[in-house]
């Protein structure tokens, strides 16, 4: 047992963006409110809450200003609520609603890029940067996520130096937080260390968080990979909500009542009530009428229920 892991884990809970945004069925915004203020009252201090994208593109997410009025009145100080923003016309819609953080999206994969936002790697962080710059003055957090860190739909294996490379694009423009997201779920534990590793040479181990997703079953085990190195966030989803509309077949992020059971079983505290966040997921998944996607969740209501 050489692995000296983080005492404390932050969860960040993507469900609200990442995994709604797929959904087939509208979402209604009080539903989407009351998801949030769910997944706060169980202990999480940090969402992505909505994305400021084209509803042309996602229209899951069009009606991103009044969710954000919606949340206004209860806002909580002690929550860290951000908004995913593609560019300065994202930016200056969400600006109004004085989002904690934005969060900006390259890619590791160069196809990926092209077809995912009709760009190069390059074109992506040119376009991102001025973004960057105007959240720093208004003194608000941008964190930059580099997506198909290990695997990509259209190329199969990345090169831990694209990661490396993007890293430190991202950097340079103004990120002070870089997520590592295995997209399409093909990622194997040493192959996610062998991506955070590339990242090293321009970020600190505190800066990366990851988000990994289910596809092929690894996400805990890339995120017991991820933890051995010392990254101590994570994106998750409350009921394993979600998947890429641009990656065929990609299933959803790892669910967050898995993760939370994990790390709680390891003695690492979160600061979230796994029963709270059951109840959250089961609401949320009552509401799309699907099977709750989190193997803790289903363990523990069939517990409840025996």
């Amino acid at each position: 047992m050489s692995h000296s892991y983080p005492s404390h884990v932050t969860i960040v809970d993507v469900s609200p963006r990442d995994g709604l945004q797929n959904e087939s069925m509208t979402v209604p915004t009080e539903v989407k409110q009351a998801l949030i203020n769910n997944l706060i009252d169980a202990g999480i201090k940090k969402l992505e809450v909505t994305s400021f994208v084209s509803p042309k593109w996602v229209p899951q997410m069009g009606d991103n200003s009044a969710l954000l009025d919606a949340l206004a009145p209860t806002r909580q100080k002690d929550v860290c609520y951000s908004v995913l923003v593609p560019n300065m016309r994202g930016f200056d819609n969400a600006i109004a609603y004085r989002p904690d953080e934005i969060v900006i999206f390259g890619s590791a994969s160069e196809t990926f890029s092209q077809k995912n936002i009709n760009c190069s790697i390059d074109e992506s962080i040119e376009r991102f940067a001025p973004v960057a710059a105007a959240a720093k003055a208004q003194g608000i957090k941008v964190r930059g996520v580099i997506s198909c860190t290990v695997g990509c739909p259209y190329e199969g294996e990345i090169d831990p130096s694209q990661v490396a490379y993007v890293t430190k694009r991202l950097i340079e423009i103004g990120s002070e937080q870089i997520g590592i997201a295995d997209t399409i779920g093909v990622g194997t534990p040493l192959k996610v260390q062998r991506a955070l590793q590339a990242t090293l040479e321009y970020a600190d181990i505190a800066m990366l968080s990851g988000h990994f997703h289910d596809t092929y079953g690894q996400a805990l085990s890339n995120t017991l990979a991820a933890l051995q190195m010392g990254v101590s966030e994570f994106d998750t989803s409350v009921a394993g909500l979600g998947g890429c509309p641009y990656a065929k077949g990609a299933t959803g992020n790892v669910a967050t009542e898995d993760v939370v059971y994990m790390l709680h079983g390891m003695g690492i505290s979160t600061g979230i009530d796994l029963e709270k966040l059951v109840v959250a997921g089961e609401r949320i998944s009552g509401f799309l009428k699907r099977p709750n996607g989190s193997n803790v969740a289903r363990a523990l209501i069939n517990k409840r229920q025996s």
